[in-house]
């Protein structure tokens, strides 16, 4: 096959949470898996097995309601130690293809794999052998997209899963888009597929049709990016973590979440996997960065300055559940992503302590005591695997739910 002119995989790991469960626990193959919060403290589905989703159940349903639609089913409380721990060899697979990757999540990424044609192959050959190789490194099983752009890669790894590979060529992008409905692409959720509706627009193919100018004035700024990725037009990059000016993380949920102890839930988790980055990296951010995406898409950013750069995640996350509690709406208004970062990054000093995000920094015995926490923390799980040792706030946290 010639080599592609742009090549991006998207690695989408099927029903992860669930699979993971399945994995460890052999009788619970084949039958319908449920990884949740407890019913009795308003807990939701963090995930679902293939099994359990003929029944109606899915990501971000309460727990309460998964249990009406499949009584049957195995329900288990997260075990994010673990599921941290399986991503961290599959991201290692990635690694050794192309250093041009970008993390979405613990099960999810995006790759450019453009200048690893002559020392790979091409990029079909790529996505083969990475699935591959997930499947004898882990024994689980990872959907793949292989398109032009990070856009078509992402919505053709969601058209044959699980364990699925779908290759849209550039040449055949428009055609392959056109009969998808509108809903899949970025930026149209449930508000603005309605108002797209109600001008007769129900697949990609009718969008790419619209003048850009047109659904501008329909749908403001947004209708601009949904015009031009309906016409196959992504230039996005795909940026890998070590050369961004921040260091983020964020989730987009399968269904939209009200609750907010739900979303601190996930920010405690972000929090985390920022933190370690941020000392991985030897590097310390003063500013929280908390990113929310609504049901209709708006976006909003807020940002938190603290006293003195930290790599910690409880300062992060204490930060970035204040902004969320300060953004109006918690609790009150659909989320669709949530993600929390660290800004203004600068070589690690020391770093602020849990709970202090004000004007004062804490004594310097008790930073110091953190900073050593952490990095014997850090010097474990290299050892020992992701899953060795956990904050037991996150623990906590986990059962709460």
């Amino acid at each position: 096959m010639e080599e592609w002119r742009r090549a991006v995989l998207h690695v989408d790991m099927d029903a992860f949470y669930a699979s993971v469960e399945q994995l460890d626990n052999p009788g619970w193959r084949g039958r319908p898996v449920v990884v949740c919060g407890p019913a009795s403290s308003r807990g939701v589905v963090s995930a679902a097995s293939y099994e359990a989703r003929p029944y109606g159940v899915h990501s971000a349903m309460p727990t309460a309601r998964a249990q009406r639609l499949c009584p049957s089913a195995i329900f288990t409380p997260p075990r994010m130690d673990r599921y941290a721990e399986m991503s961290e060899r599959i991201f290692s697979i990635f690694a050794r293809v192309t250093p041009l990757v970008q993390p979405i999540s613990l099960d999810e990424a995006f790759l450019d794999v453009t200048a690893c044609q002559r020392l790979h192959g091409d990029p079909v050959r790529i996505a083969k052998r990475i699935r591959k190789t997930i499947r004898l490194a882990t024994g689980l099983t990872a959907s793949v997209g292989v398109a032009s752009c990070r856009f078509a890669a992402k919505i053709a790894s969601d058209l044959d899963k699980p364990d699925g590979l779908t290759v849209i060529p550039e040449n055949e992008l428009t055609q392959r888009l056109a009969p998808l409905p509108v809903g899949k692409i970025w930026g149209v959720g449930p508000v603005t597929r309605r108002r797209l509706s109600r001008l007769g627009i129900e697949t990609i193919g009718q969008l790419s049709q619209w003048p850009e100018a047109a659904l501008t004035a329909e749908l403001g700024t947004a209708g601009r990016e949904i015009s031009r990725l309906a016409r196959g037009l992504d230039d996005s990059p795909v940026i890998p973590e070590e050369e961004e000016k921040s260091l983020s993380c964020e989730h987009t949920f399968a269904r939209d979440v009200l609750h907010s102890d739900e979303l601190e839930n996930v920010l405690l988790e972000q929090a985390e996997r920022v933190s370690e980055r941020l000392r991985k990296r030897g590097l310390a951010g003063r500013t929280v960065v908390l990113k929310l995406r609504y049901a209709d898409f708006t976006t909003i950013t807020r940002r938190r300055t603290l006293a003195a750069p930290t790599r910690l995640a409880e300062t992060i996350w204490a930060a970035a559940v204040e902004l969320l509690r300060r953004s109006g709406e918690s609790g009150s208004r659909p989320v669709r992503l949530i993600g929390v970062g660290a800004a203004g990054l600068s070589p690690a000093a020391r770093a602020a302590p849990a709970g202090r995000i004000g004007l004062f920094p804490p004594p310097e015995d008790r930073i110091a005591k953190l900073e050593r926490l952490a990095s014997a923390t850090d010097g474990i799980r290299d050892k020992l695997g992701a899953g060795s040792i956990q904050r037991a706030s996150l623990r906590f946290r986990e059962g709460a739910d």
